[in-house]
């Protein structure tokens, strides 16, 4: 046999043990642990194999799992592949070929609106083919340069022999297999945020703005707090609170947080989405709320979620996100401002919940935005601004 029938054998192995209840990236982390055969060039191999198979999401090709895989890396690849070289030299041949074309080659009756099968679920404006050809394109690594890095950032990064494109002043675009550790010193120089997700400071931005004292900002969904770091660096008077439901997230945001330099906040554990949760001298001048999201914006760096996910949970994410809206509206203070973000492309947690604080609160809409991605190599977000009045 072949190292490429066992790359191939390896995969199937890999995807049939699988099951979607853990991030992939783990999975693989602990099968290779128990599996010491595997080099690192093999690694890298069997994962690729493994990643252009989740790729293709919810199309089907009525074939074998191992002719399946080869499909996928085909269609995911643009340039030759000494595995497809190997087991399938005339897909290799033409590997530079369109999509389309690729299709007729391949000669397995998929759609490429199967990839994503939900298009009656997209947020307004998001062009649900372009959105399906993103999934089979490895999204890049964005970094936002920290105030006063700039020069040095790009010189390290230059005399590395790093390829990267600058974007407006302060962001800048890598291949994702770009190692950094070694390179810059992550969180102090720079912060790894998708581009979307550093546009996202723009609208924060111009509602701190807004005021003139040291003010207020909580942010009530915390996660991995790369707003929090965005935040303060547009002020670093601002007087942060961060909360998320779980305490693991607030140690690993304090760590984040001291190689920052960020020393001055408050924190705290709270389930947002329980029934009578309440705080007392609240009055928040801002709110920023990332709320928990079926993700669906990202699956581009995570297409094992596109594979598995249940359209089920969109109705759950919906629910889940008015029940916290609903709790945090009330500590904002009269004239201050609600910044609602998702990393979702579907309209039940995107418009309906803008509607649903329309219909509900004394909140104005005073901004909303679905921010494309998939034409960027980056994630596709949406962001809303209200203020209460």
């Amino acid at each position: 046999m072949s190292r490429y029938h066992s790359y191939l054998n390896s995969a199937k192995q890999i995807l049939q043990s699988y099951n979607g209840e853990e991030p992939f990236a783990s999975f693989l982390k602990k099968h290779f642990s128990a599996n010491k055969k595997f080099g690192s060039k093999d690694r890298k191999q069997v994962s690729n194999l493994c990643y252009s198979f989740f790729r293709l999401g919810k199309a089907v090709i009525n074939t074998s799992l191992e002719e399946k895989i080869l499909a996928a890396l085909f269609l995911c690849s643009d340039k030759p592949n000494e595995i497809l070289a190997a087991l399938k030299s005339d897909w290799n041949d033409t590997i530079n070929l369109s999509f389309v074309e690729k299709l007729s080659i391949i000669n397995y009756s998929i759609l490429i609106s199967d990839v994503f099968p939900w298009k009656e679920e997209l947020s307004d404006g998001i062009d649900h083919e372009n959105f399906c050809k993103s999934f089979l394109i490895q999204p890049d690594v964005f970094l936002r340069i920290r105030p006063d890095m700039r020069e040095s950032v790009i010189k390290k990064l230059q005399n590395a022999g790093l390829k990267f494109q600058i974007i407006g002043d302060n962001s800048l675009a890598l291949l994702n297999a770009t190692k950094l550790e070694d390179i810059l010193d992550i969180d102090k120089e720079v912060v790894i945020q998708d581009l979307n997700s550093q546009r996202t400071g723009d609208y924060i931005k111009s509602q701190i703005s807004n005021f003139k004292s040291q003010i207020k900002v909580w942010d009530c969904c915390a996660a991995s707090g790369g707003k929090l770091i965005m935040v303060y660096d547009i002020d670093p008077n601002i007087a942060i609170t961060v909360s998320d439901i779980r305490e693991s997230i607030l140690t690993n945001l304090k760590k984040r947080f001291q190689r920052a330099g960020i020393k001055n906040y408050k924190s705290f554990v709270a389930d947002l989405a329980k029934e009578g949760f309440e705080m007392r001298n609240a009055g928040y001048e801002v709110i920023i709320c990332d709320a928990p999201c079926s993700g669906s914006g990202t699956w581009s760096r995570t297409p094992e979620q596109l594979y598995f996910f249940d359209e089920d949970k969109i109705e759950r994410y919906s629910a889940l996100q008015k029940k916290i809206v609903s709790n945090v509206i009330p500590q904002l203070q009269n004239g201050g401002s609600f910044v609602y973000i998702t990393c979702s492309v579907f309209r039940k947690e995107n418009e309906e919940i803008v509607e649903f604080i329309k219909k509900n609160f004394d909140l104005q809409l005073k901004q909303m935005e679905v921010l494309k991605g998939y034409d960027k190599k980056a994630d596709s977000m949406f962001v809303a601004v209200f203020e209460r009045l």
